[in-house]
């Protein structure tokens, strides 16, 4: 099956109104968003049906791609000892399948590679999981926290990094003046003594020995609000450094998600 071969295929299909009707707040990051897999063609309601039609049941060669690279963890994953992985990795096992907590919720995979959790599954929930059990050594956090661009192969990502993690964040941050105190609960954070001279710092574990903390400074006498984003020095251990980039962005667009539920407007880019 053909695919896009890439988001400016899509992009030259649209009109670049960035009229926000299909939920993204560009042209641009619609574009993206199809040419990943994560929305339909048809979502843009300025598109004829012909040309819906033409396109619509095209598959992005990347998506083709990531769900090969999937089906490669899942097999992998399914030939580990699950009594051994789910002591390592400080899980459990429950009926069979290697139980996590994600964010505090129940998040699993049984004997035939199919998930089992209340939580919806996506890949920047499945990939960084199954790395996990794949990598994780079962050490325990040492406790120092590093920026992604100290990750052996972040340096080069960072800039990408930045703008789909750091960058919504600070955004939904700067909108929503709850968002540390409601994700404490709602994902069983923790506020941390400030770190870095930070004015919040947040510690999340999306995975038993995977903590994240997010920093922010607001504001202050004409300087703007920043976020930064770290994690434990011994994550190389654990997830390599495209697990950490979809784990970031995955929780930079759920944030997002969760301050658009709650009817905050985020600006335009």
């Amino acid at each position: 099956m053909s695919g896009f071969a890439n988001a400016m295929e899509v992009f030259s299909l649209l009109d670049r109104s960035n009229c926000r009707r299909c939920g993204e707040k560009t042209c641009m990051a619609f574009a993206g968003a199809v040419f990943l897999g994560m929305k339909a063609l048809s979502a843009c309601p300025k598109l004829d049906a012909e040309t819906c039609a033409r396109y619509g049941d095209r598959v992005s060669l990347d998506q083709e791609k990531e769900e090969q690279a999937l089906s490669v963890l899942i097999d992998k994953v399914r030939r580990l000892d699950p009594v051994e992985t789910a002591a390592r990795t400080g899980g459990k096992l429950s009926r069979g399948s290697i139980v996590l907590k994600v964010l505090g919720k129940d998040f699993g995979i049984d004997a035939a590679g199919n998930f089992v959790t209340d939580i919806h599954v996506n890949n920047w929930v499945v990939v960084p999981f199954l790395t996990y059990l794949l990598q994780c050594s079962g050490e325990q956090p040492s406790g120092t926290w590093i920026a992604y661009r100290e990750i052996a192969g972040g340096r080069e990502r960072y800039p990408l990094f930045q703008k789909r993690c750091e960058d919504v964040m600070k955004q939904v941050a700067d909108t929503w003046p709850d968002l540390f105190d409601d994700i404490v609960h709602l994902f069983g954070g923790e506020r941390v003594a400030a770190q870095f001279d930070a004015d919040i710092s947040v510690v999340l574990r999306p995975l038993p020995k995977v903590p994240v903390m997010i920093c922010y400074w607001k504001p202050a006498e004409g300087l703007a609000s920043e976020l930064n984003v770290f994690f434990d020095a011994t994550v190389e251990r654990f997830l390599d450094a495209g697990a950490v980039f979809n784990l970031g962005a995955g929780l930079a667009r759920m944030f997002e998600v969760l301050a658009q539920r709650h009817g905050f407007v985020l600006p335009a880019e």
